[in-house]
């Protein structure tokens, strides 16, 4: 018989309504065996008592339903970011104030590939909006230098900027363009900012940031799930992933180690496939899965960001004025790829921040669902920041869910509230209480590396909504603690079919568990995010974060 091990602690919080709370759960071949009173762990036969989580709490293993590998990836580069920010190794990384401040940064950088002055320079985490109306442009950068490549994304992810020698070495330096996603400087020369993926990739790809090649990445796999075990999450999306066969053969490997501390579900981007190409290899991928690598999952986008102002906004637009933003997918491609997902059993996830992009989600999958009715397809809205409750109610008719991104009103509250979409939108922005109310399945996520990994900070986003300032940015749509605790837990395990598996601490379920130092329940919400977390428990192996 296989070994029983049974932990004591001081509470267990099991989002199991059957039985919301315990102090003892045993475990057997990485599994839950039973939770309860240790007297009811006696029935299963002998067992070994673990008690070194006696003080500590024990709630399911978090999960990350919008991350990206990235998260680990990106710290081989320059951090550009205004926040300050915690690295892998536990590492806190001040953040630039200003335009000046990410260029004197990059400089460092530049000054230390002195001993190679071809080598490309790269850098993340580029936040303009808090820098008013000053935008960072060519010039910028070259004065960095004239001659090495050099390039930094914006914290969006959407937008990336892009020195002389870099814009030359993607075959960009001219005056002819005629393309949304490059705007021009008064002599006809891209002004530096190339906006959304189309624009974007050839740079990046001449910085040696190819999106394919570390999809697989071993080392950045790797500091990502540092990253996992230092904030409770055990489960966690690489959700917009090219997914070549190389980068899977390595991920196999990878999540088969005893020592790797996470089950990972990358969603296949649908960029460089037909709708129904993409499908079919999703669908194909899926029989390659493990129990620690989830596979036969899509992603589409169907716009950018709000605060690049590329996302697709219905009347009156944005509220200063700025242009309207892309389509990063078109219209017939969308309904095509819905059409296909529900044919062939594919759940496709879609990026959808503005809230013209969500009518178009919406209307995809109402035409698609007459063609194909499924009764429990959960195709979900990322982001779906700007979801009024006209459009959550057809989406409940739907079966949609939402995945809202809640860690913005920390972000980018003030701005948005400002600059972006104005107050009135502001307020209602990532609504959970509204979703909560008309029956949308929902969950909240980071999109790290877009903000930093932590499913404790966006519960505590979405509990407070407080802005920097220190403005409320919508009381009415304000949740309650356990509620936050259940998005990101059985929440977005719901959003990707594996709530029969994880979310919970139950009977039958994986021994998936966040170890925190306080009882998130008890502290005061403002104080949520400030809970602390001693590691995890996946599959039944334990993790500390301080030796991880």
């Amino acid at each position: 018989m296989s070994k029983t091990v049974v932990y004591a602690a001081r509470r267990i919080v099991t989002m199991d309504p059957a039985r919301p709370q315990a102090d003892h759960v045993a475990v057997r071949d990485g599994r839950v065996l039973a939770v309860g009173a240790l007297d009811t762990m006696r029935a299963w036969g002998p067992f070994e008592l673990d008690d070194r989580f006696a003080g500590k709490v024990l709630l399911p293993g978090f999960v990350e339903g919008h991350s990206h590998l990235g998260e680990g990836v990106y710290w081989r580069y320059v951090y550009c970011g205004y926040f300050d920010r915690t690295d892998p190794d536990g590492r806190v990384w001040p953040g630039a104030r200003s335009i000046e401040a990410v260029v004197e940064r990059m400089r460092t950088a530049h000054q230390a590939l002195a001993a190679d002055p071809a080598a490309p320079l790269f850098g993340w985490g580029l936040d303009p909006l808090h820098f008013g109306e000053r935008r960072m442009t060519r010039p910028d950068l070259d004065a960095v230098s004239a001659d090495r490549p050099i390039g930094i994304v914006h914290a969006s992810g959407h937008i990336t900027n892009a020195n002389s020698a870099a814009l030359a070495l993607a075959g960009y330096l001219r005056t002819d363009h005629d393309h949304p996603g490059i705007p021009l400087d008064d002599q006809r020369l891209p002004a530096g900012e190339l906006r959304g993926p189309e624009a974007m990739m050839p740079v990046l790809l001449g910085l040696g940031v190819d999106r394919a090649a570390l999809a697989g990445d071993e080392a950045g796999a790797r500091a990502f799930a540092r990253l996992a075990v230092r904030t409770g999450t055990t489960t966690a999306t690489d959700l917009a992933t090219p997914l070549p066969d190389d980068a899977i053969d390595a991920l196999l490997a990878l999540t088969g180690r005893d020592d790797y501390p996470l089950r990972l579900v990358p969603a296949m981007h649908v960029r460089g496939h037909t709708p129904e190409g993409a499908i079919e290899r999703a669908a194909a991928l899926a029989a390659r899965s493990t129990e620690r690598l989830r596979l036969g999952r899509v992603k589409a986008h169907a716009d950018g960001s709000i605060q690049g102002f590329t996302a697709r906004m219905r009347w009156p637009g944005y509220h200063n004025g700025a242009p309207q933003g892309l389509w990063y997918i078109e219209p017939e491609s969308l309904r095509r790829l819905y059409l296909a997902g529900l044919k062939h059993g594919v759940q496709v996830h879609t990026h959808t921040n503005g809230d013209a992009a969500i009518d178009l989600a919406i209307d995809c999958l109402d035409e698609a669902l007459r063609a194909h009715p499924a009764f429990d397809h959960r195709f979900t809205l990322q982001h779906c920041q700007l979801a009024d409750r006209a459009q959550l109610r057809r989406m409940k008719t739907l079966g949609m869910c939402a995945n809202f991104f809640a860690n913005h009103h920390w972000y980018w509250g003030d701005a948005h509230y400002a600059q972006t979409v104005g107050p009135d939108r502001a307020e209602r922005m990532n609504p959970c209480r509204s979703a909560g109310e008309i029956g949308v399945p929902y969950t909240i996520h980071s999109d790290a590396p877009v903000t930093p990994l932590g499913p404790l900070h966006v519960a505590w986003c979405a509990v407070n909504r407080l802005t920097p300032s220190g403005r409320v940015l919508g009381e009415h749509e304000r949740i309650p603690v356990v509620d936050a605790l259940r998005a990101i837990t059985l929440g977005a395990a719901w959003t990707l079919g594996l709530d029969a598996e994880i979310g919970s601490i139950e009977c039958g379920k994986q021994a998936d568990f966040a170890v925190l130092e306080d009882d998130p329940l008890a502290v005061a919400p403002e104080r949520l995010k400030d809970v602390g977390v001693w590691g995890t428990v996946q599959g039944g192996r334990v993790f500390q974060a301080a030796t991880i």
